[in-house]
């Protein structure tokens, strides 16, 4: 969550000649509506099961840089799906998180006092992350151009 991976997935995508697609904007695109307002007005487990899909959907028909929702690893057949895929997990700590976004936007899961919140989302997920990650890459102090370039070296990839 605010790590910057719509960002650097179009940077990866770019240095290396290929498409970039992101599931958060599938969603977005087919339910005509922003993903805050998904949880507001049908729910969490709604927007996963979207989420889902679109994931699903995403691993099937398309063959450059894919961004996932950073729930996406929740779902046990979506962590399944990755393990044959080149999966980057893209650190940061709290304090980058309070950095980049303030804690204060739009982020329906981060609804009330946001760094413990975030915090404990962090502490929920890192684990599957990593469990799906071949390579794990801080973006703490980094540019978004560092860290798709950090990207391509963890991964042993050149550029087109």
């Amino acid at each position: 969550m605010g790590v910057g991976k719509s960002t650097v997935g179009a940077l990866l995508a770019e240095l290396l000649g290929t498409g970039y697609r992101d599931t958060d904007a599938d969603i977005v695109a087919a339910q005509g509506r922003e993903i805050s307002d998904i949880f507001v007005q049908d729910g969490e487990p709604y927007f996963r099961e979207l989420e889902r899909r679109a994931v699903r959907a995403a691993l099937a028909g398309h063959e450059g840089v894919l961004a996932l929702g950073g729930g996406a690893i929740l779902d046990e057949g979506t962590r399944a799906l990755l393990a044959n895929h080149p999966v980057v997990y893209l650190s940061m700590d709290v304090e980058e998180a309070v950095r980049r976004t303030g804690l204060n936007v739009a982020r329906p899961l981060l609804a009330v006092n946001p760094r413990k919140q975030w915090r404990e989302l962090m502490d929920a997920r890192r684990h599957l992350y990593e469990e799906v990650a071949r390579a794990v890459v801080a973006t703490d102090g980094r540019t978004p151009e560092e860290v798709a370039r950090a990207v391509l070296d963890a991964l042993e990839l050149k550029e087109a």
